[in-house]
């Protein structure tokens, strides 16, 4: 018997029997004593797959795993198997147990970037601002490019990003692991000195696409991209100019087009006049949506009906925001729809679209995934969009990708009763992704799969093409 399952078997002997309701309470805390020990790792795995915890015993085996290859290497790779172990939950959405667990991994090696890194984002998911951005400093004090290889590589990508979290493209899917070596660069946290030490690159994808974001470093990303040697997807200078309260001047004058008029207030107003003055030349009058800079999805949206609740969040404020004109964008079935079309070097692709009794439209709670007759019309739209909308629409979409001139990008949509397009938001930073194969929404894959195949067609199609 091997040194190590003796351990284990005096560790379990210690805590009690694997299948026992105490072994893995007791087991946890003395790992959490001796977070290095590999009797007590090897012991817990049992007694959590005893209890049914696949996820836990997944993460320790894991660990136990990377023990074993990082055996002979420098003491600074000790934290890894920890690190490893953190990262299983953290995939898995148990956000508190991996939160422990990067915590133990910087309690070894308290100057690991990555674990920073993945702690700054559970914390931003989680609410909790001020621990996000300590732990994302941090991180990117220590370090600035992260490499993720691929075995399959086709090529050499630097992807600019920013610290930010929400500041960057969703580009997990467009960009596959096994075929795309990725070369992070968190340039907003990066001196321009540093970018001669960059490890060579094949082609750049300027991946910070939220406008709210990527505007305050235009400077820095042009100078990078006319010294780089290499064409960038996504010129900064085209991201900067799709922030919300540009969006009505950038798509002026494409026929049947329509967006809502929309400020950005950077401070609270100096008075209840002018702002009602200021909302008078814009032309925007109540209801009227607040919303937070930098923000998707309805994070921090409000609507707001009068003056009294408005100028009572806005006497609050402490940070810049948008004040737009809401406009009721029902159908006439009395439902609201939001669709989503992608533009993959300015060809539109269909993504998604959302049905819900609610003006405020989410994916997931707009019954999506259970309403039969939801799911077949949102099939008709992914299958023939023109016919869905229609030729003008189709044709106003088209219009819409040609002047957003982005090699990645999306818009946010409406169809109005008289078949225009209402636009709600035009940026890079739309999120595509994958259902589970075995789900109610499996059968959107296949419409997903043609925008990855056209992001790996403009990357052949740009490799060794020299900056604009």
């Amino acid at each position: 018997m091997s040194t190590l399952h003796t351990a284990c078997d005096d560790a379990v002997a210690v805590a009690g029997a694997p299948d026992s309701p105490t072994a893995v309470t007791a087991l946890a805390r003395q790992l959490d004593d001796d977070p290095l020990n590999l009797a007590l790792h090897a012991a817990l795995a049992q007694a959590l797959q005893a209890a049914g915890d696949d996820t836990g015993f997944l993460a320790h085996r894991i660990a136990l795993a990377t023990f074993d290859t990082i055996a002979a290497g420098e003491p600074s790779l000790a934290a890894i198997p920890l690190y490893n172990l953190a990262t299983v939950y953290y995939m898995k959405g148990e956000h508190d147990a991996a939160k422990h667990w990067y915590g133990q991994a910087l309690k070894v090696h308290p100057d690991l970037a990555i674990a920073h890194q993945n702690l700054a984002a559970i914390f931003e998911a989680q609410g909790q601002a001020a621990d996000a951005q300590q732990h994302r400093s941090r991180a990117y004090s220590l370090q600035r490019v992260f490499i993720e290889p691929a075995q399959n590589a086709r090529r050499h990508l630097l992807i600019l990003c920013s610290g930010h979290a929400c500041g960057n493209v969703p580009f997990e899917t467009l960009l596959p692991f096994d075929t795309t070596y990725r070369i992070k660069y968190a340039i907003d946290y990066a001196h321009d000195t540093e970018d001669a030490q960059l490890p060579p690159f094949d082609l750049v994808f300027n991946a910070i696409g939220e406008p709210d974001i990527a505007q305050p470093l235009t400077a820095r990303l042009q100078r990078f991209a006319q010294r780089c040697g290499q064409a960038m997807l996504n010129r900064p200078d085209r991201v900067a100019r799709t922030q919300r309260h540009r969006m009505a001047l950038l798509l002026a004058g494409i026929d049947n087009v329509v967006t809502a008029p929309c400020i950005r207030v950077e401070a609270r107003p100096a008075s209840y006049r002018t702002l009602a003055e200021r909302l008078e030349v814009a032309g925007i009058g109540f209801p009227l949506l607040m919303r937070p800079l930098a923000t998707h999805g309805g994070d921090g949206l409000v609507l707001h009906e009068s003056f009294d609740t408005l100028w009572g969040a806005l006497k609050a404020l402490s940070a810049p925001c948008y004040l737009t004109k809401f406009i009721d964008f029902r159908s006439t079935d009395g439902h609201y729809r939001k669709y989503r079309t992608v533009f993959v070097d300015r060809e539109p692709f269909p993504y998604h679209l959302a049905i819900s009794s609610h003006w405020m439209v989410h994916y997931f709670s707009a019954d999506m995934t259970t309403n039969r007759a939801k799911i077949d019309e949102e099939r008709r739209f992914l299958e023939d969009p023109r016919t869905a909308l229609g030729e003008r629409a189709a044709k106003a979409i088209a219009a819409i990708g040609r002047r957003l001139d982005l090699d990645y990008g999306g818009i946010d949509f409406t169809l109005l009763p008289d078949g225009r397009v209402f636009v709600f938001e035009a940026n890079a930073t739309m999120l595509i992704h994958r259902e589970a194969a075995d789900g109610p929404l499996a059968h959107k894959n296949a419409f997903v799969q043609p925008i990855v195949d056209a992001f790996e067609r403009l990357q052949v199609s740009r490799m060794g093409t020299p900056v604009a």
